[in-house]
């Protein structure tokens, strides 16, 4: 069977999809311009906040998933023992 490289591993095309991404999120961010926003709270307010909000909410839920990861972590060998 001919193993054709997937579409991802190629540099230019990962390169294109985060310039994509970045773009969606620029877009998103200037159509605040555009809306007539309702906030609840004050902060809600300040431009671009929903993006910055998920970012951070983002980064942290990465950040508490690799403390968790410590402490939950096994062994490599833990499957492999046999306490007979």
């Amino acid at each position: 069977m001919d193993q054709q490289p997937h579409w991802l591993d190629q540099p230019r095309n990962v390169k294109r999809l985060w310039r994509g991404f970045l773009f969606v999120l620029m877009l998103t961010v200037a159509a605040e311009l555009l809306l007539d926003l309702h906030p609840h709270f004050e902060i809600d307010a300040i431009f671009g906040f929903s993006a910055w909000f998920g970012f951070m909410a983002c980064a942290a839920m990465i950040v508490v998933a690799k403390a968790l990861a410590l402490v939950l972590k096994r062994p490599d060998s833990y499957y492999g023992r046999r306490n007979d």
